[in-house]
Formats: structure tokens, C-alpha cells, sequence
């Protein structure tokens, strides 16, 4: 659990008459926001008892304490990966400390902010008041500076996913065909391990410029050997097909196999669709 915020001393003894809020409505309201008891019975006085209310006037009273602290380093947090309706999301959400990222309850809140996107259209997730409110109940605990970092809402297929047992790295694979669970696993944790990291499914996906670079530098090479010209355009092909299996998804050496390439771990009739790679703090 994370440590209590509080920002009065702590007292043994609480006076639990005033509007009849009892001790067990102070503990739950305490247990909810991390805040201290005296805080807590006040805010329940203010709501009349009323613990959603009560709820909201401790966020409003702590709002300007909870965005003093957005100007502190975020540089830990965790990364979630949700599916339901044919759709996949994967997200990212920041925290001050690793001691805090380590939270079960830190990373159940990423894992319900990954589940709220699943209801925005593909593309970039946006921040909404839900997933503010998500954030700020750990946020409000912990005392850190948490926030949303990023997220990527996915369609037009189906869906296999990895998540680094250190919730710091995640991919979600998108493809059309019938694939096994455990093949779409372990090509996703070939995503996650490969170095280089796949550049794009295959040649088609690479950056086009790059490509023509990489073929006259291929070129000028082979021909700078002296070689026949028949020879020389052999050369500066197999240079290029040598490059594009070091950075394609589908050319590299599978991670579980490096006798395989993962093109040929993929069952028949299966395309590989798109790809998402998110690990902590990198764009």
C-alpha cells in the first residue's frame, strides 16, 4: 500500500458524533483517498455524510497541492495492454519513483486507464476526464506526480499482445488469419527483444527515403568493386536484401529460433498487419 498523505498531525482519538459519521464511513473515505482521518471526517461532515461527495470536496481541496507537484520528474511509471470489441490499446502511464510504478495498485490503475480508452476510435488516445479521475485516486495516495503519458487505440484485425513481467515494455501485434496464441506471443516478445527493434513489418513499411539512400550506397559500393556489371547489380541487391532482414519485422531471425526467420513462423494465410512497441519513457 502506498503511505498515507496527509497534511495534519496525526491524533489517537476522533471525534465521530458530528452529523453522525461514524468511524467505519471515516476509514473507508481514508482507505479511498490515503488521506488522513481527521481530513477525512471533515470532508464527510461537509457532504452530510454522503461519501461520493465527501469524495469530490477532498480532490477539490487537494487539487492545488496535487498540480504543485507536475513540475517534478516523472521518469518511472508502466505500460498496460487492454482488448475487448475488436479493438486493442496500449498505454503508458508516469510516476515519480519505481517504488510507486511497483504497485499492484498503480499498475491495476494503468490496466483501468488502458480499459476506458477502449471506448475512443483508432488512433492516439486522448486524455478525458475519466482517465484524469482514474490517475488522480493513485495519485492522490501516493503523493507523486502521476499522469497519462501516452496511448495507441488499434482495429482491423486480430490481436496478440506482451507485457515485460516489469509492466516497462509492451507490444500489440495486429493481423488478419488464424494464428495460434502461442506463435503471436512470441512474436511479439521478438518485437520487444529484437536489436535492432523491426523498423516496419517489411520493405514496403520502411521509411522510402532511407531505402533509396541505402540502394546507391549498395550501388556505389558494387561498382566501386570493379567487378562486372552483372556482377556488381548481384552484389548491390544481395547488400540490400541483407539490410532489409536486419530491420524488418518479418526478414529478422526469430528471438525463440535464429535458424528461422519470423516470416516463416507465421501459418498460412496469416498477415502481419501493424505492430506498436511502447517502452517507458521512449517515443
Amino acid at each position: 500500500m502506498f503511505e498515507r498523505v496527509t497534511d495534519e498531525p496525526h491524533r489517537k482519538n476522533y471525534d465521530m458524533s458530528t452529523a453522525n459519521i461514524s468511524a467505519k464511513d471515516v476509514m473507508k473515505l481514508r482507505d479511498r483517498t490515503g488521506l488522513g482521518m481527521g481530513d477525512c471526517k471533515n470532508a464527510l461532515v461537509e457532504a452530510n455524510g454522503d461519501m461520493e461527495a465527501a469524495e469530490k470536496v477532498i480532490r477539490e481541496r487537494m487539487k492545488g497541492k496535487m498540480d504543485a507537484r507536475t513540475d517534478r520528474a516523472a521518469g518511472e511509471g508502466s505500460v498496460a495492454v487492454a482488448m475487448a470489441n475488436g479493438k486493442a490499446v496500449i498505454v503508458e502511464v508516469r510516476s515519480e519513483t519505481d517504488f510507486t510504478s511497483r504497485n499492484d495498485e498503480f499498475r491495476a490503475m494503468t490496466a483501468q486507464v488502458a480499459q476506458l480508452a477502449l471506448g475512443q476510435p483508432a488512433g492516439s488516445v486522448k486524455l478525458t476526464s475519466d482517465i484524469t479521475a482514474c490517475v488522480d485516486v493513485v495519485r492522490l495516495k501516493s503523493g507523486e506526480n502521476l499522469s497519462f503519458a501516452r496511448g495507441e487505440v488499434l482495429d482491423g484485425g486480430s490481436f496478440a499482445s506482451y507485457v515485460h513481467h516489469d509492466s516497462k515494455l509492451g507490444v500489440v501485434l495486429v493481423y488478419t488469419g488464424e494464428m495460434p496464441a502461442d506463435i503471436g506471443t512470441g512474436i511479439c516478445q521478438h518485437i520487444a527483444a529484437a536489436v535492432p527493434t523491426p523498423a516496419a513489418i517489411d520493405s514496403d513499411g520502411l521509411d522510402q527515403a532511407i531505402v533509396a539512400i541505402k540502394r546507391a550506397e549498395a550501388v556505389a559500393e558494387a561498382q566501386a568493386s570493379g567487378k562486372p556489371a552483372a556482377i556488381a547489380e548481384k552484389m548491390a541487391e544481395g547488400k540490400l536484401r541483407k539490410y532489409f532482414e536486419e530491420v524488418t519485422l518479418l526478414g529478422q531471425p526469430y528471438v525463440r529460433d535464429d535458424k528461422m526467420q519470423v516470416g516463416q513462423v507465421l501459418p498460412k494465410g496469416v498477415k502481419l498487419v501493424r505492430f506498436v512497441r511502447m517502452r517507458l519513457g521512449q517515443e
